[in-house]
């Protein structure tokens, strides 16, 4: 079957009109010829934003939030889509030429795939990003795998199983940004999905310099703290939060990590869904490959990836 009609490509953007244009314009030269879904995120200049995507003609669609909704506005695109398979990027990456098709090939030839995460090249020097140097040396068995097995992804960097998003319900919005995909990642392997890195899936990424990096940092701190009591059993929340509350003291943010986490602790609580072992089980693998388990609180590596830095908080 050809590409344009399995996958679709899902952009995420929130207020970068010019490298939305950019990405846009490489994203419709692509020989897949995908279907493009745009979601504005709230954007200010909502006109700039339309007349980028008209220039585009019937490929690409337009999808807007009237508020900024984090990776979740990401779910708004995939209501949009009808194809099998679903690409995912932001206003700052583009996938390469046949990396859609390679993607699709994985997904074909083996239907327990539910993400196939590509490798990120950094900037001008297309700089191989951090995170993919671990994936590709991930400690996981990938019997029946055409590459490593992966307990986490990189949310602007895959190509899913359409059917696979959807069963695990997308990004949860309370997140908003920040460690959005490893609970993501944690409810698909929970479903049954298996996840895997492919070297020859390239995507660009041309980071953005207006960040608010202490802002993000507090975000993820606050996320890596929910995700792990929502999904990980006691003993590896425990170990989870041990380490990420030593993150944050180092960095001067204890304080307003403990209390951006406890306003969200009745919902982490009562939306408590433990992974069932086998998953918890390689989750400690990848993120706690060295630590013993002594009782009762034991260390845990967090489970942080870098990932494409694709929005701000709010």
């Amino acid at each position: 079957m050809h590409a344009d009609l399995l996958v679709s490509i899902v952009v995420l953007n929130h207020d970068r009109p010019r490298e939305l244009a950019q990405v846009l314009g490489q994203l419709c030269l692509l020989p897949e010829r995908p279907r493009i879904i745009v979601v504005d995120n709230g954007s200010p200049d909502a006109m700039a934003v339309t007349r980028i995507t008209r220039a585009h003609g019937s490929r690409v669609k337009l999808v807007r939030s009237e508020v900024n909704l984090g990776a979740a506005g990401r779910n708004l695109g995939v209501e949009h889509v009808h194809t099998p398979y679903v690409a995912f990027c932001d206003d700052d990456t583009a996938w390469r030429p046949g990396a859609l098709r390679r993607a699709c090939d994985w997904l074909e030839e083996h239907p327990h795939i539910g993400v196939v995460n590509g490798k990120v090249l950094v900037g001008e020097q297309e700089i191989e990003d951090p995170a993919c140097t671990r994936m590709r040396d991930s400690p996981l068995d990938n019997t029946g795998l055409p590459g490593p097995a992966l307990i986490s992804f990189m949310a602007g960097a895959v190509v899913m199983r359409t059917r696979a998003f959807r069963q695990a319900r997308g990004y949860e919005p309370r997140l908003f940004l920040g460690a959005e995909e490893a609970l993501m990642a944690l409810n698909l392997a929970a479903l049954g999905w298996r996840m895997v890195y492919a070297a020859d899936v390239v995507t660009r990424h041309m980071p953005s310099p207006l960040r608010d990096k202490p802002r993000r940092d507090l975000l993820l701190a606050r996320n890596r703290l929910w995700v792990a009591w929502l999904r990980l059993p006691w003993a590896d929340a425990w170990r989870e939060s041990r380490v990420i509350l030593q993150e944050a003291m180092a960095k001067g943010q204890l304080w307003p990590v403990l209390r951006r986490s406890f306003r969200g602790a009745l919902w982490v609580m009562l939306h408590r869904r433990v992974v069932p072992d086998v998953v918890a089980e390689m989750h400690r693998t990848v993120f706690a490959p060295t630590a013993p388990l002594p009782q009762p609180q034991p260390r845990l590596t967090p489970h942080e990836l870098s990932q494409p830095d694709m929005r701000e908080g709010p």
